[in-house]
């Protein structure tokens, strides 16, 4: 059943690209047992519950009766989800993250309508976003970053950062962006149902107008479908055909940029772009969001202007004017230094709370650690910050180990014996751009 559900939903796709303006009355038919069977499977095993307590194993003991009960209330449109569990993680040294838990059913459905939802709007989706999408990740946004300022005539980079935005998207907007492309009031009323399902904090249901919570499954999709509309067609269609020279944006998620070639046209791109999110209930974080010259010439403008060098901040990595060994342009990229102060405290707390525990517990999740460290920021040009980061650890490591007792267990080169029978992942370039 769950191949059909798959082959239904390969055939909704080819439709919705033959078709970029058809309209898909039955969809919520999709959701059968089986079909839901497979999207429990693809949950993560180990995530933490919703306000109902209940993990996936608990809810896989009886998972055919759980399914049969759960399709028969869709079918009935008695499904309601339940409030999602607020809790939150460290967004900066200042700021917190709300995140929204869903209980495990509510995941479930969730995975399945994200399903449904990505068949028919991958087929819409314009180039330019690469966040929460297949076969597309961020150092893929990165690597057109970096060969869009190297290859095209750019000259401006607007750096944009939209203020709060899971927490104030309009709720009445996204329904009518949905029904552009879905006219099955059964999956509407589902997504409305989940839109409006709020969130428990402190003991209390926070009910919510607008917003959709991140956390969950159908939160990425929903988000990409609202921008879809209010940000890539519109710039694509509109603001392209109405400025002077090139320009070209790259989004994933929330975070995007736009390069420019010429400073009238980002002053202007940079004004529509606030007048285009207020029309939809959003606003341009005014502290972080804002115009710059960079490019190929920036090194020498700087020089003249007797100030140092513009940079900007994308996923993560600092972005700067830097030169290759033949002194040309090079557009270089390090680990922000922020994040890789915020990255360096959080492995040194953990390191000092698990120090007693036997090493052959934590030695392999050191690993995994650095492991994805390495395969996230190890891009070409940022190769001295993450030996950087290797070095700040190995040293963290050492102290720790020699603080389990009240006597030194490890000198320096006991310590790089032991390594040398149990090595840790050295740092490597995983992409590169050049």
């Amino acid at each position: 059943m769950e191949s059909l559900t798959s082959t239904k939903l390969a055939l909704v796709s080819r439709r919705a690209r033959a078709d970029s303006k058809f309209q898909f009355t039955s969809l919520a038919h999709l959701l059968n047992a089986e079909f839901l069977r497979g999207c429990y499977r693809s949950l993560g095993k180990e995530k933490a519950p919703g306000i109902d307590g209940k993990r996936w194993h608990d809810y896989g003991k009886d998972l055919d009766a759980n399914l049969i009960d759960l399709v028969q209330r869709l079918k009935a449109k008695r499904y309601y989800p339940l409030p999602a569990k607020r809790v939150y993680i460290p967004k900066n040294d200042r700021e917190r993250r709300p995140l929204g838990l869903p209980a495990i059913e509510d995941k479930i459905v969730q995975k399945g309508i994200a399903r449904i939802l990505e068949a028919i709007y991958e087929a819409d989706f314009c180039d330019c976003s690469y966040g929460f999408r297949p076969k597309r990740r961020c150092h893929q946004a990165l690597k057109t970053v970096n060969d869009t300022i190297m290859f095209r005539p750019v000259s401006f980079v607007i750096e944009a950062d939209i203020k709060g935005f899971f927490d104030h998207v309009s709720h009445d907007w996204m329904m009518k962006f949905l029904q552009v492309r879905i006219r099955d009031s059964s999956l509407l009323l589902l997504i409305r149902r989940f839109l409006k399902a709020g969130y428990m904090e402190a003991g209390q249901w926070i009910r919510t107008e607008q917003g959709t919570p991140q956390g969950g499954n159908l939160s990425p999709m929903l988000a990409n479908v609202f921008l879809h509309y209010v940000l890539d067609l519109w710039f694509e269609k509109r603001v392209k055909s109405q400025v002077r020279g090139y320009c070209h944006l790259v989004r994933y998620a929330d975070d995007f940029l736009v390069l420019v070639q010429h400073r009238a046209s980002a002053e202007r791109i940079e004004r529509l772009l606030r007048e285009r999110f207020a029309k939809f209930g959003l606003t341009l974080h005014p502290a972080k969001t804002r115009t710059i010259s960079f490019g190929r010439f920036e090194r020498q403008t700087a020089l003249r202007q007797s100030r140092k060098a513009h940079t900007f901040e994308f996923l993560g990595l600092t972005h700067y004017c830097g030169l290759s060994r033949q002194g040309r342009f090079l557009l270089g990229r390090k680990t922000s230094g922020k994040r890789f102060a915020r990255v360096c405290r959080a492995l040194k707390r953990w390191l000092k709370e698990v120090r007693c525990l036997p090493m052959k517990v934590w030695w392999p999740k050191l690993a995994a650690k650095l492991r994805g460290h390495y395969a996230y920021y190890g891009v070409s040009g940022n190769s001295r910050m993450i030996g950087r980061f290797g070095y700040v650890t190995m040293r963290a490591l050492q102290k720790w180990l020699n603080r389990r007792s009240q006597s030194k267990s490890f000198t320096w080169k006991q310590f790089s014996d032991y390594l040398a029978h149990y090595p840790l992942p050295r740092p490597r370039i995983v992409h590169r751009f050049y």
